[in-house]
């Protein structure tokens, strides 16, 4: 038992550890400057509950590594009605807040069953991916998709949680590429989605809530009512200007603190953070989050089956997706979707959800060799 203790320890992925880490540091610090009290009666205990949710997620982490990914195989399917049943119970039972209806409460504790269904997603459709022994056909891709994506679509969109069900469909989609599409199919999914955009956009639009359509006018016209509907943006892109290059300081920023940043802990504490850090500081943790995104890609690479080459990729690109599309939206460059940013965004379950993944994807680096024999 101590000889595979220590095998799992010489070969634990600490590179990916210290970032992740790292970058949980960094978000608990600047939710910390963010929401910190400006009066004395003010009281703000959102970087102790962060705090609290990555002690939870580290041990989460050691857990998820310590047993095979392999056997994940044997338990996707089960999981991933599991992680159904969750999306199912929100419409009947779930907690409404800020006009959607997201949250699960069992007992003192409140969770969002959407960030579990993430990394089950994955490891479901994974699992199904290394079934399929040739490349996908457009047959294939469909079947796929109506098995595993179009019912948990629906559950999200109908919450509505618009930005999880835009990475579930963006992860669906690159693991189907990961595994292999014909070209052909590729070339008319292309040619597809070019000739319905018009179409799609408007049932789209008609089914879009105000403040989701909002977004969208905003993001189109920042500048067509900005007390308004374009607030978010535009203080946003005041307070990554203001950084400049050097940035203000720890604790000097203006916007978050005097709450003229709306979400300043959640969706746009990358704007916080630019703030404070500057043009240096950011482009610094961007070099840290690419280094995270490149060390998961070559673990998918490294994966000793197509299950841990299949699980890493799908990890890997929603970790993308979501660092893109989030300071995309800071920047003003992408529509305001609600996506928080990896491990530094205020959220427990997020914060729980993400280590898990993380957790995973240290798993199928540690045991891309036969560790124990």
């Amino acid at each position: 038992m101590l000889n595979i203790d220590r095998r799992l320890f010489k070969n634990f992925d600490w590179a990916t550890f210290s970032i992740i880490v790292f970058l949980s540091i960094m978000g608990i610090m600047t939710i910390y400057s963010a929401t910190r009290p400006l009066l004395p009666n003010e009281q703000a205990n959102y970087h102790i509950k962060q705090i609290y949710w990555l002690i939870v997620g580290i041990a989460a982490l050691f857990i998820v590594v310590n047993f095979d990914y392999v056997w994940l195989n044997r338990f996707a399917y089960p999981l991933y009605v599991i992680g159904m049943l969750l999306l199912l119970a929100v419409l009947f039972a779930g907690k409404t807040g800020m006009g959607a209806q997201r949250w699960l409460n069992i007992g003192p504790f409140s969770f969002q069953p959407s960030e579990i269904f993430r990394p089950i997603f994955t490891i479901a459709l994974a699992r199904y991916l290394t079934t399929i022994h040739n490349r996908m056909n457009l047959a294939t891709m469909i079947k796929t998709f109506l098995m595993f994506a179009v019912i948990p679509l629906i559950l999200l969109i109908k919450q509505p949680d618009l930005s999880t069900a835009i990475i579930l469909l963006i992860m669906f989609l690159t693991l189907c590429i990961a595994k292999g599409l014909q070209k052909r199919v590729i070339a008319l999914l292309i040619l597809l989605g070019i000739i319905s955009i018009p179409f799609l956009g408007n049932i789209l639009w008609e089914g879009l809530k105000d403040y989701q359509k909002n977004r969208l006018v905003a993001f189109m016209k920042p500048d067509a009512d900005p007390a308004g509907i374009g607030y978010h943006i535009n203080q946003s892109k005041v307070a990554i200007g203001s950084g400049e290059f050097m940035g203000k300081g720890y604790m000097k920023g203006t916007q978050g603190p005097f709450r003229f940043l709306p979400e300043k802990h959640t969706d746009f504490i990358f704007a916080v953070f630019a703030e404070e850090w500057g043009f240096l500081g950011s482009f610094l943790l961007m070099l840290v989050y690419l280094a995270f995104i490149l060390r998961g890609i070559d673990t998918a690479l490294k994966a000793k089956d197509e299950f841990g080459k299949l699980l890493a990729a799908g990890i890997t690109f929603m970790f993308s997706a979501y660092f893109f599309i989030n300071t995309g939206m800071t920047l003003g460059i992408m529509p305001v979707v609600g996506i928080p940013l990896p491990f530094m965004s205020y959220g427990g379950t997020a914060l729980l959800s993400n280590f898990i993944a993380a957790g995973l994807l240290i798993n199928i680096r540690t045991r891309r060799f036969e560790l124990f024999y």
